[in-house]
């Protein structure tokens, strides 16, 4: 075998491989061979079809395979003796097409290969952490929330007409074109008006009715309704309102403690408190990721895969483009052109991945069987009820099990540099938090 480099050029390698005929033969005979003696045919005992019989019926197919295996060791091979890492899938072509049985077999492999990544040394890097404690009043703020949320409802005075929020119970039955349908009547539903339960149009027209009142509630059911039959149709629904009900907010003491799991009211406060302090230390710690990813990028140049760049440029367009036009869901619209902040962008999302990569290749940073499971039940929340399938198909999706796991991989990472780094706290308010969240968003 015959490996000569035709381009070397930056990151980009060009190499012709020839694989000698006689070294595809001696492998097509050895695999024969080797088959030989479990091979049955008619007119034959098993193991004694004459090697040219067996050539003849088998020796094309195998002859493919050969040249397959020899190709692919022929790459391996090149990439253990070089210390090539190829950015994406070499692209490989046989360059004589009119090859047959007794040719030599010419291939032609070219790609780019992933640059040396320098050492990088983040001791002398400088991070703030902003630290922004749970204040009374936002607990406060929180509790009021929860109180709200465990609201109950109350009977008006007499007479009293309904307000939106309010809740009203009535009885009811709906009919299109005169007719009664199925499940469009109730007896004391409790609907709560503002609470968009109902079919659009039809709590609006219950603000203003006092116990004992009886109205007609016309409304057209959407076109785009569950129930065929129904779709697009008008609909009036007969309602005779039993009582009206204003809404009384949960008194903060330790009955709405209990209901919330605590024991008593400070050991809600507390655990109100801890709560929000996380969700304000993850918020930190973002803002000090970037930092981080900011400082690394200045710290370190090196070349970068076209192929990769490209790619992720063309992915960080189609994505802007789909949050600008979020009434297009499919991919059915013209090709998007990336822009040269596009681009620049790209570049240094390759140049960080690539760098946080061989970090962590080189700390030994591994993402656990724990972790991973984690990662995927986490996001199988958001199929309630298919949890198991979900779970089955990334367990059997290589490309979604990387995406869930490059994430932690690169969270580990920017860990170690957060230990290396000389990180000092500043103390904040949680409005000043807010902001430095929004400049990221901003960017």
């Amino acid at each position: 075998m015959q490996v000569t480099e035709t381009l070397n050029e930056g990151l980009k390698r060009g190499y012709a491989i020839t694989i000698p005929a006689t070294e595809l033969e001696e492998k097509v005979n050895a695999k024969l061979a080797e088959a030989q003696p479990e091979i049955e045919m008619k007119g034959f005992r098993k193991g004694k079809v004459p090697m040219p019989l067996l050539k003849k019926q088998f020796g094309a197919r195998l002859m493919g395979e050969v040249m397959q295996e020899a190709v692919d060791g022929a790459m391996n091979k090149h990439f253990e003796e070089s210390g090539d890492r190829p950015a994406l899938q070499p692209d490989v072509k046989m360059t004589n097409e009119d090859w047959k049985e007794g040719d030599d077999v010419n291939v032609e492999m070219s790609y780019e290969a992933l640059p040396a990544i320098p050492e990088v040394d983040v001791s002398g890097v400088e991070l703030e952490k902003l630290v922004v404690k749970a204040e009374d009043a936002a607990v406060t703020e929180a509790l009021e929330n929860l109180a709200s949320s465990a609201q109950e409802f109350e009977a008006r005075e007499e007479g009293a007409a309904s307000e939106d929020g309010d809740q009203v119970v009535i009885d009811f039955v709906g009919k299109v074109d005169g007719e009664a349908f199925d499940g469009g009547s109730a007896e004391d539903y409790p609907l709560t008006l503002g609470s968009n339960s109902f079919i659009p149009g039809f709590e609006e027209q219950l603000v203003g009715v006092k116990a004992g009142d009886a109205k007609d509630v016309t409304v057209t059911f959407p076109e785009e309704y569950g129930a065929e039959h129904l779709a697009g149709k008008e609909a009036v629904f007969s309602c005779t309102v039993k009582e009206v009900k204003a809404p009384k907010a949960a008194e903060i003491n330790d009955e709405l403690a209990k209901k919330f799991g605590a024991e008593d009211l400070d050991q809600l406060k507390g655990q109100i408190s801890e709560r929000l302090e996380a969700e304000y230390a993850g918020a930190a710690r973002q803002v000090m990721k970037r930092a981080a990813l900011d400082a690394l990028a200045e710290l370190v140049s090196f070349d970068l895969p076209p192929s990769l760049v490209e790619a992720e440029a063309k992915q960080i367009a189609h994505q802007l483009w789909h949050e600008e036009n979020p009434d297009v869901q499919g991919h059915d619209h013209p090709e998007i052109e990336p822009t040269d902040e596009h681009n620049k962008l790209a570049e240094r999302r390759v140049r960080l991945g690539l760098l946080l990569a061989e970090m962590g290749q080189k700390a030994e940073v591994e993402v656990t069987d724990q972790e991973m499971t984690q990662a995927i039940m986490q996001q199988a929340r958001q199929y309630p009820g298919q949890e198991r399938q979900f779970f089955e198909f990334i367990q059997q999706n290589a490309q979604m099990q990387q995406q869930l796991r490059a994430p932690i991989f690169e969270d580990k990472v920017i860990d170690l540099v957060f230990d290396q780094a000389k990180v000092s706290e500043k103390e904040v308010s949680k409005e000043d938090l807010q902001k430095a969240v929004e400049a990221l968003e901003e960017e």
